[in-house]
C-alpha cells in the first residue's frame, strides 16, 4: 500500500446501510477538474455549497452539499472532496462510480483525463495519508481507528485524548530528554582528551534517574489506557452447579445464560462483555467441570478447559451449601490442581464463594464470598477484578494506547536500566551506554511512527475501514 500513496483515491466514507446522510470522499492532487465535472462550477475553499451532484449527461444524481479542501489544509493534507449526499447505500454507490467516471474523462481543455489514476481507497489510507504527510503522527492516526472502536464512555473520551495528541507529546518529552542526554555521551566519546568529563558536568546521572522515573509514568497510563482498549477476558470456572451462570447474569445485570437446578445445563461457552468503571470486561460462562458419559457435555468440558487456558483471569466458583462435602471439595481439589497446570503463575486464580444466601453462617478462609441469587458481594467482586485487571489509575488522566505502544515502552525501560548500569561502571562503558540510549530512542519513534518499517505500518492501517 505505501507504494500507490501518489493516486488520486476515493471511498464512501460513511458507515454501509442506510443513514440521513452519507459521505464520499476524494484525495489527491489538482481536484479542480473533478469539483467542476461532477459540481458544475468551482467551489469556494471549506466552504459548504448545496447544488447536485451531475452524472456525465449533466443530470442530478443526488443534491447536497460539497465541500472543497485545498492543499494542505486538510485532513491528509491533499486536495480533499468531500459529497455529502443522502446516505442511501445506492445513492453513495452512484457517486462513487460517478468520481470514478468523471476521473477517467477527457477534460474539455486540455483533453487528458481529469484525474488519472483515480481508485478506491484502501482501508485506513485516508489516515495513513495524513500520517505520511505528516499532520497527524502513528499514535494519533491509531487512536481514529480506537475513538470508532470505543466500547465505553471512558475508552472513547481516551481515545479522543490520543488523538488530540496527549500521549505522543508525552512520548516527545521523553524523546527530547533522551536526545540530550545522547548527546553528552557522544560528545564525551568524540572528544575523549578533553579534561572536562561532560557527563558528571551535565549530571548525567541525574538525568537519566529522572527520565526512567518519567518513563515509568508514562508507562503506568498507557498500561491503563490499554486495558480501557482491549480489556481481559475472565472465565468462571467450577463445578455443575455452583451458580455460574447466575453469576454471569449478576454480572452483566441480564439473563443472559439459562440457569437451572439440573446439573450440566451449560453445554457451550456463554461470553458477554461487560463494563466496570469503563473497563471492558470479557466474562465467559463455561460448562461444569467433571467426568462425564454424556457426550454431548464432554464436548462443553473440553470447550471449557479451553476458554480457561486463553483467560487473562479466572473465577474459581465454589458451592458454599456443599463446601463442607468430602467428595465435593476433592473434586475442587482436582480442578484447582488443572488450573494450576494449565494456567501460567502471571494469570489470577480468584477463588468465588456462591449462595451465601442458603450459608449465611459459612466463612471461606480466602477469596469472596457472595449470592449470584441476591446480588450480595457483587460490588466487591467488580472491584476485586479491577484490581485483577492492574486498574489504578482515574479514567479521565488516561489517554488510550495499544498493545504494541505498552511492549516498546517495556523495551525503552530495558535499555535505559542497562544503560543506568554501563553509566554506573567504574570503566564508564560509553559505547554501550551510548547504543543503549540509540535502541531506547528507536523504541519510542516507533510510537510516534518516526521510526518504523512500512510493514509495521501496512498492518496498521490495513485494519481500518474504508473511507478512514
Amino acid at each position: 500500500m505505501l507504494a500507490r500513496t501518489s493516486d488520486p483515491i476515493v471511498a464512501i466514507a460513511t458507515a454501509s446501510g442506510r443513514g440521513a446522510v452519507g459521505i464520499v470522499r476524494v484525495s489527491g492532487a489538482r481536484l479542480a477538474p473533478l469539483v467542476d465535472a461532477i459540481c458544475g462550477r468551482a467551489l469556494k475553499p471549506r466552504e459548504a455549497t448545496y447544488l447536485p451532484f451531475r452524472d456525465a449527461d449533466g443530470e442530478p444524481v443526488d443534491h447536497g452539499l460539497a465541500i472543497h479542501f485545498p492543499s494542505p489544509n486538510s485532513f491528509t493534507g491533499e486536495d480533499v472532496l468531500e459529497l455529502q449526499a443522502h446516505g442511501g447505500s445506492v445513492v453513495l454507490q452512484l457517486l462513487l462510480a460517478r468520481c470514478l467516471e468523471a476521473a477517467a474523462e477527457p477534460d474539455p481543455v486540455t483533453g487528458r483525463p481529469r484525474l488519472p489514476g483515480l481508485r478506491v481507497a484502501e482501508p485506513g489510507e485516508f489516515s495513513q495519508r495524513a500520517f505520511l504527510n505528516g499532520k497527524i503522527d502513528l499514535a494519533q492516526a491509531e487512536a481514529i481507528a480506537d475513538l470508532i472502536d470505543a466500547s465505553t464512555e471512558a475508552a472513547a473520551r481516551s481515545a479522543g485524548r490520543s488523538l488530540s495528541g496527549a500521549f505522543s507529546r508525552e512520548i516527545h518529552t521523553l524523546r527530547d530528554a533522551l536526545i540530550h542526554l545522547r548527546m553528552l555521551v557522544e560528545a564525551t566519546l568524540d572528544f575523549p582528551e578533553e579534561e572536562i568529563d561532560f557527563l558528571q558536568k551535565a549530571d548525567a546521572a541525574g538525568q537519566l534517574a529522572k527520565l526512567r522515573s518519567q518513563l515509568s509514568a508514562v508507562q503506568q497510563r498507557a498500561r491503563q489506557g490499554a486495558l480501557l482498549r482491549e480489556g481481559i477476558k475472565v472465565v468462571i470456572a467450577g463445578q455443575p452447579n455452583a451458580g455460574k451462570s447466575s453469576l454471569l447474569n449478576a454480572l452483566a445485570g441480564a439473563e443472559l445464560a439459562i440457569v437451572s437446578a439440573v446439573a450440566g445445563t451449560t453445554r457451550d461457552v456463554v461470553s458477554q462483555t461487560i463494563q466496570i468503571h469503563g473497563v471492558p470486561l470479557h466474562v465467559a460462562d463455561t460448562a461444569g467441570l467433571r467426568e462425564s458419559s454424556d457426550e454431548v457435555e464432554q464436548i462443553g468440558v473440553a470447550r471449557a478447559w479451553g476458554q480457561i487456558e486463553s483467560a487473562d483471569a479466572v473465577l474459581f466458583l465454589h458451592d458454599l451449601t456443599r463446601a463442607s462435602q468430602t467428595d465435593y471439595a476433592a473434586a475442587d481439589a482436582e480442578i484447582l490442581a488443572g488450573l494450576q497446570q494449565k494456567l501460567p503463575p502471571s494469570v489470577p486464580v480468584l477463588d468465588v464463594w456462591n449462595k451465601q444466601d442458603a450459608a449465611p453462617t459459612a466463612h471461606p478462609e480466602q477469596g469472596i464470598a457472595l449470592s449470584a441469587k441476591t446480588g450480595l458481594g457483587i460490588e466487591a467482586l467488580r472491584d476485586q477484578l479491577l484490581a485483577m485487571a492492574g486498574w489504578q489509575a482515574v479514567p479521565e488522566g488516561v489517554y488510550l494506547a495499544r498493545a504494541r505502544h505498552v511492549q516498546a515502552l517495556a523495551r525503552v525501560e530495558t535499555h535505559l536500566a542497562l544503560a543506568a548500569s554501563h553509566l554506573e561502571a567504574q570503566a564508564q562503558l560509553l559505547d554501550l551506554l551510548a547504543e543503549e540510549l540509540r535502541l531506547a530512542q528507536n523504541a519510542l519513534n516507533e510510537i510516534t511512527g518516526e521510526f518504523g518499517t512500512d510493514d509495521l505500518l501496512g498492518v496498521i492501517f490495513s485494519r481500518f475501514c474504508i473511507g478512514k
